[in-house]
C-alpha cells in the first residue's frame, strides 16, 4: 500500500470566514456555482429531515456527522462521491471530509481524507490563505500517480477560484 498526502495553499482577497462558511454551505453552493460539475447534491437524511425545524436541523447537523452524495457529470473517474463531514471547527476555520462511497475509493484508494484550513495573511491586508490537504492509501498494487494528483491539484484549485469570483461578485453572501 502507498500512503501519501499533498497540498495545496491557495491566496486570496476573500476573508477566511466567508470563505469558511461558504465551504460549510458547499451543499447548496456548489450545485448553483458549478452546475457543470455537479448536477446535485443530497444529503442523507438521517431523520426525516423535512419533519423537523430549521433549528432542528442546524442543531442536528452540529451533532451528528452526516452524509453528503454528489452526483458528478462529465467525470472521467467516476460519476458520484459521498463524502462524510469529519470536522467543523469555527474557532479555527477548518473543515475536513473523506469519501465514505464512489469516487475513486475502492478502485485506487483504501481511503482518503480532505482538510481546508483558512488563515489569514501573515499581512493583516484582508484576505486569507486557504491550505488544502489530502491524505490517502493507495489500494495494494496500485502505484503513485503524480499526473492523478497534478490533476486533482489543478482541478481543485479552480473550482476554488471560482467559488472565490463568486463570493466577490456578491460581497454580501456569507457575511
Amino acid at each position: 500500500m502507498v500512503a501519501g498526502s499533498f497540498s495545496i495553499e491557495i491566496e486570496s482577497p476573500v476573508e477566511a470566514k466567508r470563505l469558511w462558511k461558504a465551504t460549510v454551505d458547499t451543499h447548496n453552493l456548489l450545485p448553483k456555482q458549478a452546475p457543470a460539475l455537479v448536477l446535485f447534491k443530497v444529503m442523507e437524511e438521517l431523520a426525516p429531515f423535512d419533519t423537523l425545524s430549521s433549528l432542528q436541523r442546524h442543531c442536528l447537523l452540529l451533532i451528528i456527522r452526516y452524509e453528503i452524495k454528489i452526483v458528478i457529470a462529465a467525470n472521467k473517474d467516476f460519476s458520484y462521491m459521498k463524502e462524510k463531514v469529519d470536522l467543523v471547527d469555527e474557532a479555527n476555520l477548518v473543515y475536513g471530509y473523506s469519501p465514505v462511497e464512489g469516487g475513486m475509493l475502492g478502485e485506487k484508494v483504501a481511503s482518503v481524507s480532505h482538510k481546508i484550513k483558512y488563515t489569514l495573511k501573515p499581512e493583516g491586508n484582508g484576505g486569507c490563505i486557504t491550505t488544502f490537504t489530502c491524505d490517502y492509501d493507495n489500494l495494494p498494487g496500485v502505484p503513485q500517480d503524480e499526473a492523478k494528483i497534478e490533476e486533482i491539484k489543478a482541478k481543485n484549485t479552480g473550482l476554488f477560484k471560482q467559488v472565490e469570483e463568486y463570493l466577490i461578485a456578491n460581497p454580501t453572501l456569507y457575511c
